[in-house]
């Protein structure tokens, strides 16, 4: 359900601009805590796998073409992260449950912990900053990042 607009709030290019530039830098700081736990696991892992692992642990069933629709990634590419991620032992194909066809990805233990290590360190982040944005602030962001996600089946759970 969508709330209704607050026809009061006019919003002008230099407060739309200052907020695009703190998306920006905010998700400069949420990749670089990602980069950071990318480079503590070692080489071959780069943002297109936790990024993976992180929507198959929160999409049970996941495929190739959701993956693809939900990170811009061409079918072809989030094929091939899927692939690297069954090499190194963190994702499995099993057949689809309503179509045997289908091939979903899900996580290994192995997948699970991988992603669990980098996902901890944004949630501290994202943690943080809720607390600075006070407990007004945390469903307003949420109800923003929804909007702005919209058609890409964003899934928001608790809170």
């Amino acid at each position: 359900m969508t709330a209704p607009t607050d026809p009061r709030l006019v919003l002008r290019d230099e407060e739309l601009d200052a907020g695009l530039e703190a998306l920006m830098l905010a998700e400069a700081a949420l990749w670089a805590g990602v980069d950071a736990g990318l480079e503590a696991e070692g080489p071959g892992l780069g943002r297109s796998h936790w990024r993976a692992c992180f929507l198959m642990k929160r999409r049970p069933g996941l495929g190739v073409q959701e993956l693809a629709r939900l990170t811009s990634l061409s079918k072809q590419a989030a094929s091939k992260v899927i692939g690297e991620l069954e090499a190194k032992g963190l994702a499995e194909k099993v057949q689809g449950e309503e179509d045997g066809r289908r091939r979903a990805a899900r996580l290994t233990e192995a997948g699970q912990a991988f992603e669990a290590r980098i996902a901890e360190r944004l949630r501290g982040q994202l943690a943080r900053a809720y607390r600075t944005g006070g407990l007004d602030g945390v469903g307003g962001a949420r109800r923003i990042l929804a909007a702005l996600a919209a058609g890409r089946g964003v899934n928001g759970g608790a809170g």
